[in-house]
């Protein structure tokens, strides 16, 4: 993950169409606007006061602070993960929406506990599953529907 924004370089989709329409810009937009952040890949650089992570450390974030359609994506430490074993940059990337979701909902909102069952509508779905293995994980029965 880059340290400036300087470095970014993204896609701009501004108009309908297939691949053709997409076109590579350097210095694109700016951190306030609202892009997909959930990113995973190695990282380039570090600021000074980073110790947990290293150049060429594998990691993954649900948060950058520049958007995840680049060849960079700038975080700030405390939201970067190191990846979890055997997984790809894909599974990476895609895992921390579902699965910090499901964490959230069942551990601080609903403060499930070991031994109790749970009820999953739409355990199919990305959230659903996350919510499944996160639930059999701490140790709750789960029943989950689809439909």
């Amino acid at each position: 993950m880059a340290t400036g924004l300087k470095l970014m370089r993204a896609i701009r989709v501004v108009e309908f169409g297939g691949p053709e329409v997409l076109k590579l810009q350097s210095g694109c937009g700016s951190t306030n606007s609202k892009r997909p952040s959930d990113v995973a890949g190695v990282t380039e650089a570090v600021g000074r006061n980073v110790s947990t992570f290293k150049k060429g450390d594998g990691v993954f974030t649900p948060s950058t602070i520049s958007g995840g359609y680049a060849e960079y994506a700038l975080a700030a430490d405390h939201t970067v993960y190191p990846p979890p074993e055997k997984l790809d940059f894909k599974q990476e990337a895609a895992i921390s929406i579902p699965y910090f979701t499901a964490y959230r909902a069942l551990l601080h909102s609903a403060r499930v506990k070991a031994g109790g069952s749970l009820r999953v509508h739409g355990a199919s779905g990305g959230v659903g599953l996350a919510v499944c293995h996160t639930a059999r994980a701490y140790g709750l029965k789960v029943l989950g529907t689809a439909g």
